[in-house]
């Protein structure tokens, strides 16, 4: 077929597809999914039986998580208490409200998923590998996959601290603009709840209700930054509390954390960037220079060996 021929049809069939995606798009602009989504279920006659019920869900809430919650239960069981409250703390840490024993579940699921799926490798697929050597990898796996989850925890804890401490100054701005216009500082707080959607602002509406459910405020600030385990956060907690406690202005004490709390990202900053040359020297010591000296001593090299053979022949 002529190539010119072959053009053209691509190109009517692009145009002819196009303007029926437009056409349609066109029309779907005028329908409300909302109400169409209402009116699937406007006629649908309610559940009769708990069986009913139970097959209108989705799998994973049927048959995976009662299987780990079930797991969890039983992991619960034994495992010693310590362990179990280090795990919650540092779940607290990340900002997660998952349990203990669901995150030891994760752990042996883990753990067992890598374990078989490394001894299926090395043990029944390859048979040229020796058995204590297909051994080591499959405990190796097991091992991966019993620290993996650990280390993914770490690294969401790492983040989150991150995050804290990016927003924290921030946040102090706006609880001093706040409260010099006249707004307490509950109010304040929920303010930044209000306007911000990161994990500052989550920790912040959670003491609000705790403060609504009648903890003391007090209270609930230093279990905030117990959960954050943020110096900086810990800081700002004990000057608010040192401040309500004492009847000092409130939007001094915000004023000076504010500023302090500038000086201290400045400073974090300016650290790293003076960390950055120490660090650029690995890659260019392991990566850049071998690739530099291949290109400019590769030819000499070349034309030594070459003048060696020949001296060797003659």
């Amino acid at each position: 077929m002529d190539p010119i021929l072959v053009l053209i049809l691509l190109v009517v069939g692009g145009l002819v597809v196009g303007g029926l995606v437009y056409v349609g798009m066109k029309e779907d602009r005028g329908r409300d999914p909302l109400q169409e989504r209402l009116a699937q279920y406007e006629d649908k006659e309610l559940p009769q039986s708990l069986e009913e019920i139970e097959l209108s869900l989705s799998f994973k809430d049927r048959v995976v998580l009662p299987l780990i919650h079930s797991i969890a239960t039983i992991t619960t069981k034994f495992t010693p208490q310590k362990q179990l409250e280090d795990a919650r703390q540092k779940l607290e840490l990340a900002g997660m409200t998952m349990e203990p024993g669901t995150f030891f579940s994760l752990r042996i699921a883990a753990t067992l998923i890598l374990g078989l799926g490394a001894f299926f490798i090395f043990f029944v697929s390859s048979s040229s590998t020796p058995k204590t050597t297909a051994l080591l990898y499959t405990l190796g796996g097991a091992l991966l996959g019993y620290i993996l989850p650990v280390m993914w925890l770490s690294s969401k804890i790492k983040r989150r601290q991150d995050n804290i401490l990016k927003a924290l100054p921030d946040a102090l701005d706006l609880l001093v603009i706040c409260v010099e216009a006249g707004l307490g500082f509950d109010m304040a707080m929920g303010k930044v709840y209000e306007k911000w959607e990161n994990d500052l602002a989550i920790a912040f509406g959670r003491v609000l209700r705790e403060i609504q459910l009648g903890k003391m405020r007090r209270e609930a600030l230093r279990d905030m930054a117990r959960r954050m385990d943020v110096p900086d956060v810990t800081a700002f907690v004990a000057a608010i509390i040192q401040a309500d406690q004492l009847g000092v202005s409130m939007s001094k004490i915000l004023r000076v954390q504010s500023d302090q709390m500038r000086t201290k990202r400045r400073q974090r900053a300016q650290e790293k960037a003076h960390q950055a040359p120490v660090k650029m020297m690995i890659p260019m010591v392991f990566l850049i220079f071998p690739s530099l000296w291949i290109v400019l001593l590769g030819p000499s090299l070349i034309i030594l060996f070459g003048s060696t053979e020949v001296n060797a022949v003659f």
